[in-house]
């Protein structure tokens, strides 16, 4: 699969900037970089060591295109494996374009959507999931994300899943064995040992299984949706999160037509907030097609943040009781979503409001948007949604679902194998199960892969990657 093709392409940002990268890789990528690059000193960069940046010009028949910066990695001591030329000019599109088809025509081809780290894994630099980490790195948006991506491309996830394979491969080679001297009933493989392993495979699977519900929504922000009646604050309270007038705030019950979506990171992990069309009876078109939305933005939500006026709640307690059933029905209808209930416009109660409220509606958090008191305590609660020991711990979360989904195939097969010890199962029937798990962990890591897969992978990663 490895192409002998030398490629470039535009490494940094498109479109205007200070400097520009642009990246060769291939076997000719000293010689066509040496073709348009002279150096201030007149030293060949053929000549010159690995890891060395040198200050020339891009020229080509008399004519100077820029003054660079050429950075030199030679095989293997490169990201690629290969030979691999770093041309750092000035950052205008004109000299980017100029410079990438001048390298054109002197035989580079216009590198794919991920080549170079493709090429990265097909010469043994990396494996497949930390391949898969470098796109996450290049996307991450928070503390988190930045941190499971750095300790994925370290080799964590992969160091881990690489010694529960050589254990259940040496265990599978002595089953084997076993296969070859059948007619004389020996057992290589110490059966109360494998046990134990298989054990061990199960307990370490189902943590890395369980630890994507955490990876998930760090790698992707956790959706809040803010919903309640007209006019109890939802927009303010948007606005006093974000801290910046994200959304229309008017006196007029119903100025919400839309859902608003804006995101914020609290403690290192992202949260999308929604704020939705108020929920109400309406004989307004347009307001009752965004309520529609909001239920829809609800079923889409992991945390919904359930409004209310405080202050036009009376003490005789028939508003409260039309509050409850509402959350009744929210509670009813999402059963599996967290839920927190705010009182709004808190600086408005008195002594006897207040614990009225908490009587009634247990673990509600009372705040003003308006003046922003309470916004510190419901960032905490919406963080405490989130397990965040894994993460302070240092342990290996899941975040790829191509990942999860080969850890579920590998978890049924390790199953089936303690299953077939538990039942004295064939030898020969339960090294089918056996290599069907190696299978799985291999296509974690890159070892049992095919070109379709790489395909969608490395798809995903921008030109320069």
């Amino acid at each position: 699969m490895i192409s002998q093709e030398t490629i470039v392409a535009l490494a940094s940002p498109s479109g205007a900037g200070a400097i520009a990268v642009i990246r060769l890789s291939g076997k000719e990528a000293l010689t066509i970089a040496a073709k348009v690059f002279q150096s201030v000193s007149g030293k060949l960069i053929s000549n010159q060591k690995t890891h060395t940046i040198h200050l020339g010009h891009i020229m080509d028949e008399g004519k100077v295109y820029d003054q660079v910066l050429l950075s030199l990695f030679k095989n293997p001591h490169s990201y690629t494996g290969e030979d691999v030329v770093e041309i750092s000019c000035h950052g205008s599109t004109y000299i980017q374009q100029q410079i990438i088809q001048l390298l054109l025509r002197k035989g580079c081809r216009m590198a794919q959507a991920g080549e170079f780290t493709l090429r990265a894994f097909l010469n043994g630099k990396l494996d497949l999931s930390q391949a898969e980490a470098v796109a996450d790195l290049i996307s991450s948006d928070n503390e988190a994300s930045h941190q499971i991506a750095m300790q994925q491309m370290r080799g964590g996830f992969s160091n881990e899943i690489a010694k529960l394979r050589e254990e259940l491969l040496n265990f599978a080679s002595l089953i084997e064995l076993e296969l070859d001297f059948a007619e004389e009933d020996v057992e290589f493989a110490d059966r109360t040992q494998f046990s134990e392993l298989l054990t061990r495979i199960e307990f370490v699977l189902k943590r890395l299984i369980d630890s994507f519900a955490v990876g998930n929504v760090i790698k992707n922000g956790i959706p809040v949706a803010i919903v309640g009646e007209p006019n109890v604050g939802k927009s303010t309270l948007l606005n006093a999160l974000l801290n910046e007038e994200r959304a229309i705030v008017s006196e007029i019950a119903g100025t919400t037509r839309d859902t608003i979506e804006d995101e914020l990171v609290i403690g290192g992990i992202g949260f999308r907030f929604i704020d939705t069309a108020g929920i109400r009876e309406t004989k307004d078109v347009v307001e009752s097609i965004g309520i529609k939305k909001t239920f829809e933005k609800i079923e889409q939500a992991q945390v919904v943040i359930y409004l209310i006026d405080s202050s036009q709640l009376s003490l005789d307690n028939d508003n409260l009781k039309e509050v409850q059933i509402e959350l009744e029905k929210i509670k009813n209808q999402f059963p599996m979503k967290a839920l927190v209930v705010i009182g709004n416009k808190a600086d408005k109660l008195s002594e006897a409001q207040v614990s009225n409220l908490k009587t009634n509606i247990p673990n509600i958090l009372l705040l003003s948007a308006k003046e922003k008191s309470g916004i510190e305590q419901l960032k905490n609660q919406l963080l405490s949604f989130v397990n965040t020991g894994a993460l302070r711990n240092n342990e290996t979360i899941v975040t790829n679902t191509r990942h999860y989904d080969s850890l579920l195939k590998a978890l049924e097969e390790i199953q089936k194998v303690k299953f077939g010890m538990q039942t004295n199962l064939p030898s020969d029937l339960m090294a089918i199960d056996i290599k069907q798990a190696l299978y799985y962990f291999g296509e974690i890591t890159g070892e049992v892969t095919n070109d379709e897969l790489l395909g969608n992978i490395f798809a995903n990663f921008c030109i320069g990657k």
